[in-house]
């Protein structure tokens, strides 16, 4: 298991998709999960690994998926009666989506893919901060028209214009820096997606034309304030790699300060090759009138007809006891 487990975590690493890992730390019988139990869980719900039986399984992934969301960790404690006893502090206490007894401990860890810088130009400031990025262990893609190698040292470089919002990601951080050769396009396209830092280089004056002259051309106020100008925290910065310097840092504090992570489904990172990243819907979802999980409609493995509805339970042992009193269960629910 163990070699299968590490085999897919290199894979989703090698591939650039987020994912979280759940181990179980800590188990009070009767439980089938064990201390050191492992699983993997990707962004679409899917679990690879083994944390318990099908009383765990719904939680877990419910909890790996807001640790991705919220790139935090977290510590929980699934249990059959949550409230009943003191639970140690940095411990989320959660309840077993059936009745068969026992505790588990879970640690969850999310594992994003590498942040990644978007340069726009090949100015000084923008060579240096290729630098700093890749130091830094950020992926860095350079747009630069020309066919020079002045940002050869990026990890990868685009060259149409109309590719720049493919190679963004919910963790691209952008930073335009051309002295006014194409902000504008740039930033028109850039301001077009999600990405969660917008950096211009300029100064206030300059950058203050480019918003006015972006306005013009119809894009919305709340989309213009989110471009920094100038861009980077002020160090007194006067050369183009101190400039780079405090870019880096207000990089650094913004990813920091994030507090959701919005990957879809089947979004991965792209390399810049003008892939377009789909957004999935959210599925549809009921709820378990048993135990109250969240349960995929689409797939559902366990479900009962009563009245003429359907009715969905996250495993056997809370559809078993829905069928044998279903009017109790809609009663508590209602």
């Amino acid at each position: 298991m163990f070699d299968g487990y590490f085999g897919t975590a290199e894979e989703l690493i090698r591939a650039g998709r987020p994912f979280a890992t759940a181990v179980v730390v800590r188990a009070e019988k009767p439980t089938s999960g064990k201390p050191g139990d492992r699983a993997i869980v990707t962004v679409d719900g899917t679990m690879i690994g083994w944390i318990g039986g099908s009383c765990a399984q719904p939680t877990v992934i419910a909890e790996a998926l807001r640790a991705i969301a919220d790139d935090r960790s977290r510590l929980i404690r699934l249990s059959p009666e949550p409230g009943t006893r003191p639970v140690p502090d940095g411990i989320a206490e959660v309840p077993m989506t059936c009745f068969s007894g026992g505790t588990l401990d879970i640690f969850i860890e999310p594992h994003q893919p590498r942040p990644r810088i978007l340069l726009v130009g090949s100015l000084p400031v923008a060579q240096s901060l290729a630098h700093l990025g890749r130091a830094m262990n950020y992926e860095v893609v350079a747009f630069d028209p020309t066919e020079s190698d002045a940002m050869a040292h990026a990890d990868s470089v685009v060259r149409n214009l109309d590719h720049i919002a493919d190679s963004i990601t919910p963790l691209t951080f952008v930073v335009v820096a051309t002295h006014g050769e194409f902000d504008e396009p740039a930033l028109i396209r850039v301001l077009s997606t999600d990405a969660p830092y917008v950096g211009l280089v300029a100064s206030r004056k300059r950058g203050q034309a480019v918003l006015d002259s972006l306005a013009m051309q119809g894009v919305s106020p709340d989309a213009l304030a989110r471009v920094r100008f100038p861009a980077g925290i002020d160090i007194l910065a006067r050369r183009g790699d101190e400039i780079a310097l405090g870019i880096m840092a207000e990089i650094v504090r913004t990813r920091r300060s994030l507090e959701r992570v919005d990957w879809s489904e089947d979004e991965a990172p792209d390399s810049g090759t003008g892939n377009a990243q789909a957004v999935q819907p959210e599925p549809e979802t009921a709820v378990d009138p048993v135990c109250g999980m969240t349960v995929k409609v689409e797939g559902a493995l366990h479900t009962h007809d009563f009245e003429g509805s359907t009715y969905y339970f996250c495993c056997g042992g809370c559809r078993s006891r829905f069928a044998t009193d279903p009017a109790r269960y809609l009663a508590a629910a209602g």
